[in-house]
């Protein structure tokens, strides 16, 4: 049976320990007004539940795409301690150089998390699109990781009430009937003091929010509030398995959604 274009949006109730790990790329702004450096926070958390934080390894790779051009950002991260409201662990500080007009896709390569309780490895290759000057360059194009979600909206400019689109690939291809986890960044982290802030939101019940994609590997979700929206296609890389056990390999992409004003 063929899906449906608009993905099938299911309140799914889901072990806390599978549901709700993503990996941030945060700034505080998608849109730069002036050309300097953007302080980034590299974080693996539960932004929606304000929830506990998980320990960040070394990132494999960390870059920007700007006009085509990939550049290593790698000489730019700071270890650092991130507070969540429970905990605190291992995160990253780090420095995004926005100079010229343009796109900035922002991408994290983290290293496998080993989740104990599920006796598996999770790697969220995650990645945000900031902007200055309003002209577009790069968001609509592949950066060529193994695993990716292709925006096939704006995405640093969502309007609140629309929806947003994306496309699964993997080894750039299409993934169909991605399973994509949705979650709202309720608590943005305080990048001033590297701590969580107050949730102005909390979980739906019933678990994470889900959309699945189509045979193309297109899925499309509703934006019912503004900011940071984030959307996880959970194993949907080629890479299966890290030291001997199995390795769900993640592709994540970041939104920033705003009021019509």
């Amino acid at each position: 049976m063929k899906l449906n274009l608009l993905a099938t949006i299911l309140a799914l109730a889901l072990p806390v320990t599978a549901s709700a790990h993503f990996q941030l790329n945060y700034t505080e702004e998608a849109m730069i007004d002036r050309p300097g450096d953007v302080p980034m926070g590299l974080i693996f958390w539960h932004p929606f539940e304000n929830g506990h934080v998980m320990d960040m390894g070394q990132p494999l790779e960390f870059f920007m795409v700007h006009n085509g051009d990939k550049v290593d950002l790698s000489d730019r991260l700071e270890p650092a301690r991130f507070k969540g409201a429970t905990n605190e662990a291992a995160a990253y500080r780090a420095t995004v150089p926005v100079k010229r007009s343009g796109d900035y896709v922002v991408v994290t390569v983290p290293a496998p998390y080993y989740e104990q309780s599920e006796d598996i490895f999770i790697q969220q290759i995650a990645k945000v699109v900031l902007n200055r000057n309003t002209l577009p360059t790069d968001w609509d194009q592949p950066v060529g990781l193994p695993t990716e979600i292709l925006p096939l909206n704006k995405p640093y400019n969502v309007i609140v009430g629309s929806t947003f689109s994306g496309q699964v690939l993997a080894d750039g291809q299409p993934v169909p009937g991605a399973e994509i986890e949705v979650e709202y960044m309720a608590a943005e982290p305080n990048l001033e003091f590297f701590s969580t802030s107050d949730p102005t939101a909390h979980p739906m019940p019933g678990g994470a929010v889900v959309a699945i994609a189509d045979d193309n590997g297109v899925f499309t979700f509703g934006i019912p509030k503004a900011g940071y929206w984030g959307f996880a296609a959970l194993g949907s890389g080629p890479v299966t398995e890290h030291e001997g056990k199995e390795l769900s390999q993640d592709a994540v992409i970041w939104i920033r959604a705003e009021d019509l004003k």
